[in-house]
């Protein structure tokens, strides 16, 4: 491993790979897609924007790439390949996923010829050959849970074959579909569910959805839990998929086309964007003007409330890589990042009287 500044400080993964803590979040480059009956992806991407910043990534230092290979259908893999071919494997790690997925005529996304399949794709797309994580991107293993003992096994599998350094798995959330399908009372208890899943696959990595609009009852314990059972953490969607860099506002509200994820959630409608806009104020007036400074304290926030653990930024644009992997955490004082989690607290609350709708968005 080439020793050089990493943005964010340095983080040991599984498997012996020292990475970033700042690392790349590839969901967006993959494009628009839809997948489950929904739109999954991201209409703003740019194929050329996408490989000018990945390879602005590579020039600051960042070394760990998360992907899936439902983001665009392979093509965010294909993209980050692309971008990370001729770097010796030892200078970059590659985290990615599946089950969210499936093949016609597959029986189930986490069926273990279906992983495998998928698996090789994967591999073939980024032109590795290995992963440094592979992890389930979602918690549905069928009805009981029937798949759930021959997914971990196949990937448990695929570690000691040396396709994959590290198994993964995603913190409590809930079946994307599972939000659309069911209404509150009649979904299962998404933290049970996701301790009989730990218990099953005891995971080396552990995938967290975190930022300053995250309730604190989505991630109370988890800190203390991966800890406890010393589980690497990655902390995902920590500028709230752009909300927390205050690109969209009410007067000018984002246009999403077809594809698009964020056109089926409501943090992105005009009413959200008037309610969280005092509030991105309030950190403007206390940490300075510039493009940079509310994805920095966001990302800041991040990585000093997650000691020891990697934090992703995603991008659509090389200026977006330019400004969030320069990112200083140190830069904050205490006092900041108790005002941080203070005008957070107070926007997701604001949000939430606008309904549960919100509610149930702060922490996916």
């Amino acid at each position: 491993m080439t020793t050089r500044t990493r943005p964010g400080g340095l983080l040991t993964l599984p498997g012996g790979t020292t990475v970033s803590r700042l690392g790349v979040g590839c969901w967006p480059i993959g494009g628009p897609a839809h997948n489950l009956g929904m739109p999954m992806g991201w209409s703003t991407a740019d194929d050329h924007q996408a490989l000018a910043g990945l390879d602005r990534a590579l020039d600051l230092g960042a070394n760990l790439f998360d992907t899936a290979d439902v983001y665009g259908h392979g093509h965010s893999e294909h993209l980050l390949g692309t971008a990370l071919r001729g770097i010796p494997r030892g200078d970059f790690a590659v985290t990615s996923k599946v089950g969210y997925y499936t093949e016609p005529g597959t029986h189930h996304a986490m069926d273990p010829a279906h992983l495998r399949r998928r698996l090789e794709g994967t591999l073939l797309r980024l032109g590795v050959d290995h992963l440094d994580v592979y992890a389930f991107h979602n918690s549905d293993f069928g009805p009981g849970d029937v798949h759930l003992e021959g997914a971990v096994a196949a990937l448990r599998g695929f570690q000691a074959e040396g396709l994959i350094r590290a198994v993964g798995m995603r913190g409590r959330h809930r079946f994307a579909p599972e939000r659309r399908t069911l209404a509150p009372g009649e979904r299962e208890d998404k933290h049970a569910r996701f301790r009989r899943h730990f218990a099953a696959i005891r995971p080396d990595v552990l995938a967290v959805r975190d930022n300053l609009l995250t309730p604190p009852s989505a991630t109370d314990g988890i800190r203390e839990f991966a800890r406890t059972h010393d589980v690497t953490v990655i902390v995902n969607k920590a500028l709230g998929q752009g909300l927390l860099t205050g690109k969209h506002t009410p007067t000018a509200p984002p246009l999403f086309a077809d594809g698009d994820h964020r056109r089926r959630k409501a943090w992105f409608t005009p009413p959200a964007l008037a309610v969280l806009a005092p509030h991105l104020d309030e950190i403007r007036n206390r940490l300075g003007e510039g493009p940079q400074v509310l994805a920095h304290a966001a990302l800041a926030h991040c990585l000093r409330r997650w000691p020891g653990a990697a934090v992703l930024t995603g991008f659509t644009t090389a200026e977006q890589i330019g400004q969030n992997l320069t990112c200083d955490p140190n830069r904050l004082s205490a006092d900041d990042l108790l005002f941080l989690t203070d005008v957070g607290q107070r926007a997701q609350q604001a949000l939430d009287q606008l309904g549960e709708v919100f509610t149930d968005e702060a922490a996916r």
